[in-house]
């Protein structure tokens, strides 16, 4: 028995079911057709896109940029072609596998599978074409301009040895800080532009609400136009009509594009100040600190003229100096030879941790592989550094710049005076001025004008960078500087100039006289020299410096008869010079204007030097054996304009003899100087109070002196009035010695308080030394003195307090309004038995930089609290035993100054005080 299984089927089925079988085998019989099409399309579509690619890079190259869109349709462009071009490689086989005429295959399966991507490629590359995104391509998308840079990067070294904390500094500021100008001074070669361009780098790597960093370069030859004209570059101003513009016109368009902003103006090498209102920029401010201006320049006083905060680019140290220099010279060259790292470290430290040298010198070092080319090399630097290979060249010419900015003649000739100097000697202010007054440098004038006029050029010499400020009344030069104002007298100016210096250079003898013959200034300072047997023929010299030969014994006494023209002669610190001088010396009298014989062991001056008559600086200073000065000696030098006698004679001075001006404890002195109208700077040491009062009978002599000795050895003073020093208005150092029967420096408080709005007295001393005076309890008066930077007191046996609140018992609403010490730097305290209290309560100390406290046994306490310790740690030295036993106003306060003591008798580094 059998069945039958029977399908049935509507029409529509059959017909939806033919349709797909015949749909299928399209994607078969198409294929060959499909391919060729996809081949042709591709083409068209890789044409297209190299069009607009083309047009983009056009308009890339004109500061627009690609919107997201582009990117898109390219990005899908290049996945595309990559996809079609496997299909197209792959078709042949696909093609070869066909049957039938092309209406079958012998793998159906395969290749409908592959005909169907064709296909589907094929409408793809359509589609692409179809969307029309070419025209939107080259109409709307690529004529969006791209955004600028926030700043234009610069080339710059990698490395920025020594300036990282400067430039963290500086871009605090920026970014954190209310401060609108910030000023970046220092000297030629120090790294200004090398931070200012680190900095305009930074904006490119961290993110800031900054629009646009400008750069402009300012330089010697100030132009306003041109600064103009780079910020217009930079804020897209620049174009035919703007060029057209006027000055004016220029400055109303670029402060109202600049004021749309939040900007930061970089202007490298300013020598003057720039009026930026004028040129169009907004001024920032403390109140307006959404821009900001940051400048270099070589004056600190075009920071001030800009009111801008001064940042000063200091030399790097001598570790950072070293890790520049090795850095240039290589380490092949370093491992070379043993011996050539200790004398490349000494090569380093003669660059004086400039870092223009130090680049300099070690380029010029590198490969130089033997021990004789370093010692060389040392040698040169130390003879004459302008003979180095490289310094002429790149370095000295850039440093002579500051040279020639300055205001005029005479200030550049006083700054070429101070390479007579040795190398980093520390030059007191006042001793330059000396030297610049007898060479006649400065206006002669009544008054303080000459002196005055002097500090003025030093300030200017030390805002351009040009002299270094070591203390306030203390300056010196750059090894580097020195060497360059060196090399413009020998090289320069030979002519104008002719110097020679060989100051420290360690002579035994002087160079050969004939030398001489044609030198105007010679500095043989700081040398070894024991003699001076020849006589040397010198028709133009006017400045001899012979100073710090200890040496020297024996001078010849015709040594002086041939220099007609000499005007200045320094022979200071000479102690071993214990004979007379020479008489020869009287035979300059009609030149010499300057005579500075401090620190010398002579005992006597010769009558001879009465013919001196045109003397205007006399130095005796500290000539302490010195006890015969002849009468009318003094008097009869009517043009002395400068007169030092700060320890004349006080080693012998009650055994001056009659015919001593010294004799009488300086009486008959006061009255010698009575006579000399041109005189406007008097140091004085005294004998006894009773030639004070003298002294100060005249208004004349008190406006003059500026450091007064009292030596009051068999005084019988017990109380002394102290209120008479604020007579002397220019009084700066104060040193009583021997009071031995002085009792009490008395100062009238109530009076002070009635007679003065405000009871500051003293305010031009800023040096006190109080000695041996072994009744004496307090120095009081000088909570008077808020001026004063040092104060030393020693060998008073009965001193019980510094300041004494019990002297202002009458007067106590003076104690709420007074806080004494504010710009003392140094305190020392020394063999003071009696001595509890040096101040009632805490004081800040805000620029102290040691205490010293030397057998103060009775001392417990320090007038110090954690606050004192806010602005700067200082030193405090003294015995180990009484720190130990010291009384603290809490625990901060004792941890807080735990890291300042250093035990009596070492200083750091190990030196011996």
């Amino acid at each position: 028995m059998c069945s039958f299984f029977q399908i049935t089927c509507d029409g529509a089925l059959f017909n939806r079911c033919l349709d797909c079988f015949l749909g299928k085998a399209a994607y078969i019989r198409n294929l060959q057709d499909n391919l060729d099409a996809l081949e042709t399309e591709l083409g068209n579509l890789i044409a297209k896109k190299n069009d607009v690619m083309r047009r983009v890079v056009d308009a890339e190259r004109q500061q627009m940029r690609r919107l997201d869109g582009v990117q898109v349709w390219v990005s899908r462009v290049d996945a595309f072609k990559t996809g079609a071009d496997e299909l197209i490689t792959d078709g042949s086989e696909e093609i070869g596998k066909l049957c039938v005429g092309g209406y079958c295959s012998k793998n159906c399966r395969s290749s409908y599978k592959f005909g169907k991507q064709v296909a589907r490629k094929l409408r793809d590359v359509e589609t692409l074409i179809a969307e029309g995104v070419f025209e939107a391509v080259a109409t709307e998308v690529v004529p969006e301009r791209a955004p600028e840079p926030v700043a234009d990067k610069r080339p710059i070294e990698p490395t920025i040895v020594g300036l990282q904390s400067q430039l963290e500094q500086v871009w605090r500021c920026l970014v954190e800080e209310s401060v609108g100008i910030i000023g970046l001074y220092g000297m030629g070669g120090v790294g200004k532009t090398t931070l200012l361009t680190h900095i305009n780098n930074k904006f490119l790597e961290s993110p800031t609400n900054f629009d646009c960093v400008i750069w402009v370069l300012v330089s010697k030859d100030l132009r306003l136009e041109k600064i103009q004209e780079d910020i217009g570059k930079k804020i897209g101003l620049v174009d035919d009509s703007w060029k057209n513009k006027s000055f004016e016109e220029k400055a109303v368009d670029i402060l109202r594009r600049l004021g749309e902003k939040r900007f930061v103006l970089l202007l490298d090498d300013l020598w003057e100040r720039v009026d930026l209102t004028e040129v169009g920029v907004p001024l920032p401010s403390a109140q307006n600190t959404t821009s900001k201006v940051v400048f270099t320049t070589r004056s600190i006083g075009v920071c001030g003229s800009m009111r801008a905060r001064p940042v000063k680019v200091a030399c790097l140290s001598e570790k950072q100096a070293w890790e520049l220099f090795r850095e240039n010279v290589g380490e092949e060259t370093l491992e070379s030879d043993h011996e050539i790292v200790e004398l490349a470290q000494t090569v380093a430290k003669e660059c004086g941790g400039l870092p223009l040298a130090l680049i300099t010198i070690g380029r010029a070092m590198a490969n130089r592989n033997t021990a004789e080319e370093w010692r060389h090399a040392i040698e040169v630097l130390k003879r004459s550094a302008s003979e180095f290979a490289g310094l002429e060249k790149d370095v000295y010419p850039l440093l002579k710049f500051s040279y020639d900015s300055l205001q005029n003649e005479t200030i550049r000739t006083c700054f070429l005076y101070c390479c007579l100097y040795a190398e980093d000697y520390v030059i007191p202010k006042w001793d330059l001025i000396d030297c610049w007054i007898g060479e006649g440098f400065l206006e002669e004038s009544h008054g303080f004008g000459a002196e005055n006029q002097g500090y003025y050029i030093v300030g200017t010499l030390v805002r351009a960078c040009l002299l270094e400020e070591v203390e306030d009344d203390e300056v010196k030069m750059h090894d580097v500087i020195r060497d360059m104002a060196i090399w413009i007298t020998c090289e320069i100016e030979k002519e104008k100039r002719n110097f020679l210096v060989r100051a420290g250079a360690g002579l035994k003898e002087a160079p050969d006289v004939k030398r001489w013959e044609n030198v105007r200034r010679l500095s043989l300072m700081q040398n070894q020299i024991e003699t001076l047997s020849e006589v040397p023929t010198c028709p133009h010299l006017h400045t001899l410096f012979l100073a710090s030969n200890n040496s020297l014994q024996r001078i010849t006494d015709g040594f002086f008869q041939l220099m007609p023209s000499l005007k200045v002669l320094k022979m200071s610190n000479c102690w071993n010079f214990t004979l007379k001088l020479p008489l020869a010396m009287s035979e300059l009298g009609s030149s010499l204007e300057l005579l500075d014989i401090s620190y010398a062991s002579i005992t006597e001056l010769p009558e001879e030097l009465k013919l001196l008559v045109n003397l205007k600086c006399l130095n005796l200073r500290w000539t302490d054996t010195l006890n015969k000065i002849p009468r009318q000696l003094i008097s009869i030098l009517s043009w002395l304009r400068v007169l030092r006698m700060l320890g004349t004679g006080w080693f012998n001075f009650l055994e001056a003899p009659e015919d001593s001006v010294l004799f009488g404890g300086g009486e008959v002195l006061i009255q010698e100087l009575l006579g000399l109208k041109y005189l406007e700077v008097l140091e004085l040491t005294l004998g006894s109070y009773h030639a004070l009062q003298i002294l100060l009978s005249s208004n004349k002599l008190k406006s003059c002196i500026r450091s007064l000795y009292l030596h009051l050895t068999g005084d019988t003073a017990s109380i002394i009035d102290a209120t008479v020093f604020a007579d002397l208005n220019q009084l700066n150092q104060l040193w009583i010695d021997e009071g031995i029967e002085l009792e009490e420096l008395k100062i009238d408080y109530t009076e002070i308080v009635r007679k003065r709005r405000e009871p500051f007295v003293f305010r031009s001393l800023h040096c006190v030394r109080i000695e041996q005076c072994h009744k004496l309890k307090d120095v009081t008066f000088l909570i008077f003195a808020p001026n004063l930077k040092s104060l030393d007191l020693s060998y008073c046996s009965s001193m019980e307090e510094v300041i004494s609140v019990g002297k202002f018992a009458e007067t106590p609403e003076m104690m709420g309004h007074i806080s004494p010490f504010e710009n003392l730097q140094s305190l020392h305290l020394s063999q003071l038995p009696a001595l509890k209290s040096i101040y009632w309560k805490p004081l800040p100390f805000t620029h102290l930089k040691e205490i010293s406290v030397g057998y103060c046994r009775n001392l417990k306490k320090l007038p110090l609290d954690s606050n004192s310790a806010k602005e700067r740690k200082f030193v405090i030295r003294g015995e180990e035993d009484w720190w130990n036993r010291l009384q603290w106003e809490d625990e901060a306060t004792q941890i807080a100054f735990r890291s300042c003591f250093q035990p009596m008798g070492v200083l750091s580094g190990g030196r011996k005080i």
